[in-house]
């Protein structure tokens, strides 16, 4: 059995993303493993350690660097990862999920495929429906509850207004995880100096034999989100405050 989970490079949430003109930025700072991700490839290691004999494959696209997310993969348990090594941080979903579909289909068979439910850099939300697409198989996302029973997959997800749909699915399907679905392990250290020692296929784009990108979406620049500025602690009296209030909404903040 092979499971193969995506995982994308990401910059750490709590990072300060310093735009440079244009679409780039300071890739300088901290990336890690997209959080959603993490809790799609601990789910692949929980069916794996259920005595399935899965193997777990870790998948990404990207630059040399994103070799640091597969090592951090690696290291929380995967068996061994690909890398579709590209020239640009930002690829669009299109080509992502052509690039994802390429690798994995010249690697093996996937008995299932686990993604995270989105990205928390662009939040496209797209792979995972690629992915079913190009596969030709079931696909159920924001999944928060999972279990598989004898090539029958069952998964409960979340819709709006604090509902859950019970979906069930033969292999092989796609999952895109949600917050809640387990808690991701953390390496230790041996395990990082194990990961050390697994193997990282890495595949430069060309060699997957697809015509240079025609981006069906073009990112034309990234800006900072203004300073909102520090809030405002009114004192005094209710009448004195209300007076001041709407003072500050109409001459400040311009909305009366």
């Amino acid at each position: 059995m092979k499971i193969y989970v995506c995982v994308k490079h990401v910059p750490d949430t709590a990072a300060n993303i310093r735009p440079l003109g244009g679409a780039a930025f300071d890739e300088t700072v901290k990336f890690i493993v997209n959080p959603y991700d993490e809790y799609a490839l601990e789910q692949a290691l929980r069916i794996r350690e259920s005595g399935s004999g899965a193997e777990v494959i870790a998948v990404t696209v990207g630059k040399e660097v994103a070799t640091s997310t597969l090592r951090t993969a690696l290291a929380m348990g995967a068996d061994r990862s690909i890398l579709v090594k590209t020239d640009a941080y930002f690829t669009d979903s299109v080509e992502t999920g052509r690039l994802l579909h390429s690798a994995v289909s010249r690697d093996g068979s996937p008995d299932l495929i686990l993604t995270g439910r989105q990205s928390v850099d662009t939040e496209g939300m797209q792979i995972p429906y690629r992915l079913g697409v190009l596969f030709d198989m079931p696909v159920a996302v924001n999944v928060v509850t999972f279990s598989m029973v004898e090539g029958r997959v069952t998964v409960e997800r979340e819709i709006e207004a604090d509902v859950r749909e019970v979906i069930e699915m033969t292999t092989p399907c796609v999952v895109g995880a949600a917050k809640g679905l387990n808690r991701p392990r953390c390496p230790t250290l041996p395990d990082m100096m194990k990961a050390k020692k697994k193997e990282i296929r890495v595949i430069p784009r060309a060699d997957l034999g697809f015509p240079p990108p025609i981006p069906t979406v073009e990112l034309l620049g990234l800006q900072a989100v203004p300073d909102r500025g520090r809030g405002t602690i009114l004192e005094g009296d209710p009448e004195k405050m209300v007076r001041e209030l709407l003072r500050l909404l109409r001459e400040e903040a311009r909305v009366l």
